[in-house]
């Protein structure tokens, strides 16, 4: 009995030791890396925002220049959101915002949407999605054009029914066989719009409040 007590504890003892080290490595590989990493991601958004807000647009740091946005139903999500704020002059000029298609195919759809201060979409670009491959894979840039359909659009050049792919009825594109994803990032754009023209003053404030949750505000004008 004693020698099994004893050799539990030992290999009991081994785990603990492992546990430990491992959790001590990891932290350390963390450490060392994750600044590395995180100015990786930031170039990559950096150059697909370029793609989507042209530098000319703006004269002022459209990546330092941000916002937290309160979760709202017309963006996809259900947390906090950033917007990227170009000015041109001191005056709005363009605002990059994250937005989610909840309804793709395979799940969520990641999606940034450049909307020049006129309500004139820039651009749209999907930063990431787990659609079937070679199907819901066209609407990567690198691999189709489909997305660029969207550029230029507006709540003001395009009627309510035509932000439909066209075999609802709408006029975007869609590639045969595969309707559910350009249909939830189409309704996901249209969504992102209506948003801007509804908040597009708030975008471009600089006061913090400006972006609290609604509830928050409501709360501080009792």
């Amino acid at each position: 009995m004693r020698t099994t007590a004893k050799a539990s504890a030992y290999t009991a003892l081994n785990l603990l030791f492992f546990a430990l080290a491992g959790t001590a490595l990891l932290a350390l590989t963390y450490d060392l890396t994750h600044e590395t990493i995180a100015r990786s991601e930031e170039n990559e958004k950096l150059k697909l925002i370029a793609q989507i807000a042209p530098p000319a647009t703006y004269d002022n740091d459209i990546m330092k220049d941000t916002a937290q946005l309160a979760a709202d139903k017309l963006l996809g999500g259900t947390g906090t959101s950033i917007v990227y704020r170009g000015r041109l002059n001191n005056q709005p000029s363009i605002a990059v915002l994250q937005v989610i298609a909840p309804d793709g195919y395979s799940g969520r759809i990641n999606l940034i949407i450049a909307i020049h201060s006129d309500g004139r979409i820039g651009g749209v670009r999907v930063v990431s999605h787990r659609e079937t491959p070679g199907l819901g894979d066209y609407i990567e840039i690198t691999k189709n054009n489909w997305i660029t359909g969207f550029n230029g659009a507006s709540l003001e050049n395009r009627k309510s029914g035509e932000w439909k792919v066209k075999k609802d009825g709408g006029s975007f594109d869609y590639m045969a066989g595969a309707t559910i994803t350009p249909r939830a990032i189409v309704k996901a754009v249209h969504k992102a719009l209506q948003y801007y023209a509804q908040h597009r003053d708030e975008l471009f404030a600089d006061t913090e409040a400006a972006h609290r949750a609604p509830a928050a505000r409501k709360g501080e004008m009792k």
